[in-house]
C-alpha cells in the first residue's frame, strides 16, 4: 500500500498538470448535433441529489451547515474533489491565476463559449446552498446534454470562481473581479486573513495558483444558478426567479473617538462616550431607510469596541455602513444623510471621528436578451416565475461588465441565508437546474 504522502504528491502533481496555461481547442465527445426544434432535456434528479449530499459533507456542521471560507483546508478538499467531478465527466480544465477553476465542454465550432457557474467557498459556519447549486448544477446540465449524447454549436465553460463570500480575504468575488478586470491580481494576491496570511501565498501552497492568464476573455454570455437569499419567491409561492439586475451599494467605515474613563465614578455630563455616538447613528439608519426610498437598506454590521471593558466607558469604535438600492440617487441621498448625521453624533457627544466610504458599487442591469433567455427557458418548463432584482452582490455582477450575463434564482425557505440553517426545497433546486439546463442549451446554439 502506497503512504498517504505518496497519493497527496501525485494529487498535487496532477494539478500542477491542471494549473499550466490552457491549450488551443479542447476535447469534443462523440455526441450528436442539436436538433432545431430543441425537444426537452432533463437532468438526473438522483444523481444530482447524491452528488450534492456528498459535496456537503466537505466541511460540514453540526448544526447542519457548512464551514468552506476561502482556502482553508475544506475548501481545498472541496476544490479537489470538482476537479475529480469535472474530470470524470470528460471536461478540459484549466485553473488560472486567481485558482478559478473553469471546465470546457467543447462545441461543434470555436466560438466563443458560453459560461456559467457560481462559487464553492461559504460563510463561516454558512449554509449550505449559497453558491454550491449554481456549480453542481452546471455540472448536471453538461452531464445531462451528454447523457442524451447532444452537442452544442459553441463551447460550454463551467467557471467556479475564488474566493466570492470574501470572509476570510476581503473584499468579496476577487475571483471573478480580476477575471473581469475590476481588481489588479496583485491587488488580490496582497489581501490578508485577520493572520496576516495573504491570499497568493495561500493559493501557492493550496496548489492552485494556476498559470493560465486571469484576464477579459470573450464570452458569448454568462448565466449564474443560485439561492435568493431573500424571502420573496417562497412568500408568493414561485419555484424560480428570472434575476433582472443587483442593487448598487455604498460601503463606509467610521470610527469615533472619545475618552475612556471609569464607568463608577464619571458623572454623565462630563463623558465622552464613542458607543453613544454609534447608538445614535443606528437609530439615524433606520430613519433613512425608511425615508429614502422603498427598496432602500441599510445595516450597521460590523462594530469593534475599545477598550471593551464593563467597567470602562468606551474611548474607540470603529463601525461599517452598508446602504443598498436599485436606485444609485437614492443611495447618494442616503451616504449624504448618514454623513450628516455622523457629523451631528459626534458634536453632541463631543467626539472626534472618521469616516471612509471604502466601497460604491453601482445599480446593475443585466442584459435583456439574457433574461428573456431565462423567461422562455422557465416558460417552457412550465414553472412557475416572476422577474426580480437581487439585493445582493454577485460574480455575475463582474461578468456582466464583459459579457451579456443573467441569474436564476430559487426560493430560500423563510427568506434565511448566510446562516447554518439556510434551506431550499429539492424540487426548486431541479426547477432551477432545469430552467439553467434550457437557457444554457438555447445560447449556446446561437
Amino acid at each position: 500500500m502506497q503512504p498517504v504522502v505518496s497519493q497527496e504528491l501525485f494529487k498535487r502533481s496532477r494539478l500542477s498538470e491542471l494549473c499550466a496555461p490552457p491549450e488551443p481547442g479542447g476535447m469534443l465527445k462523440s455526441v450528436a448535433p442539436d436538433s432545431g426544434g430543441m425537444s426537452l432535456v432533463s437532468i438526473d434528479p438522483n444523481r444530482f441529489r447524491e452528488r450534492f449530499e456528498s459535496f456537503n459533507e466537505i466541511g460540514a456542521t453540526d448544526a447542519g451547515g457548512v464551514n468552506r471560507p476561502a482556502l482553508s483546508p475544506e475548501n481545498i478538499t472541496a476544490r479537489d474533489r470538482i476537479v475529480e467531478w469535472f474530470e470524470a465527466a470528460g471536461l478540459g480544465i484549466t485553473v488560472d491565476e486567481m485558482g478559478n477553476i473553469f471546465g470546457h465542454r467543447a462545441g461543434e465550432t470555436d466560438l466563443p463559449p458560453v459560461m456559467f457557474g457560481s462559487h464553492i467557498d461559504s460563510q463561516y459556519n454558512g449554509g449550505r446552498f449559497d453558491g454550491v447549486i449554481g456549480v453542481l448544477g452546471a455540472l448536471e446540465v453538461v452531464e445531462a446534454l451528454d447523457d442524451a449524447n447532444i452537442s452544442t454549436k459553441r463551447p460550454l465553460e463551467i467557471a467556479v470562481w475564488s474566493n466570492e463570500e470574501g470572509v476570510r480575504f476581503q473584499p468579496d468575488m476577487l475571483g471573478s473581479g480580476v477575471f473581469c478586470d475590476v481588481f489588479d491580481l496583485e491587488y488580490a494576491y496582497g489581501r490578508t486573513d485577520e493572520d496576516g496570511v495573504t491570499f497568493g501565498d495561500e493559493l501557492e501552497r493550496a496548489g492552485y495558483k494556476g498559470r493560465a492568464a486571469c484576464e477579459p476573455r470573450d464570452l458569448h454570455c454568462y448565466f449564474e444558478l443560485h439561492v435568493e437569499q431573500g424571502p420573496f419567491l417562497e412568500q408568493e409561492g414561485l419555484s424560480v426567479g428570472a434575476v433582472e439586475g443587483v442593487f448598487g451599494f455604498s460601503w463606509m467605515n467610521v470610527t469615533f473617538e472619545g475618552q475612556a474613563n471609569h464607568a463608577g465614578p464619571t458623572p454623565m455630563n462630563m463623558r465622552r462616550d464613542a458607543m453613544v455616538g454609534v447608538s445614535d447613528v443606528v437609530q439615524a439608519v433606520r430613519r433613512i431607510t425608511a425615508t429614502e426610498g422603498t427598496d432602500l437598506v441599510g445595516t450597521v454590521g460590523s462594530v469593534d469596541v475599545w477598550p471593551n471593558a464593563i467597567n470602562v466607558i468606551p474611548e474607540t469604535v470603529e463601525f461599517t455602513l452598508d446602504f443598498r438600492s436599485y436606485d444609485n440617487d437614492v443611495v447618494e441621498r442616503a451616504v449624504q444623510r448618514v454623513q450628516t448625521e455622523i457629523e451631528t453624533a459626534a458634536d453632541r457627544e463631543g467626539l472626534d471621528y472618521e469616516f471612509e466610504e471604502i466601497m460604491r458599487v453601482d445599480a446593475d442591469p443585466f442584459d435583456d436578451d439574457c433574461i428573456q433567455t431565462v423567461v422562455e427557458a422557465t416558460e417552457k418548463r412550465g414553472y412557475d416565475f416572476t422577474r426580480l432584482v437581487s439585493g445582493a452582490g454577485h460574480d455575475a455582477n463582474y461578468l456582466n461588465t464583459i459579457c451579456p450575463s443573467s441569474m436564476i434564482f430559487v426560493p430560500s425557505v423563510d427568506g434565511i441565508s448566510h446562516r447554518e440553517s439556510e434551506f431550499t426545497e429539492w424540487d426548486d433546486v431541479l426547477a432551477g437546474t432545469e430552467v439553467l439546463l434550457s437557457a444554457v442549451r438555447q445560447k449556446a446554439n446561437e
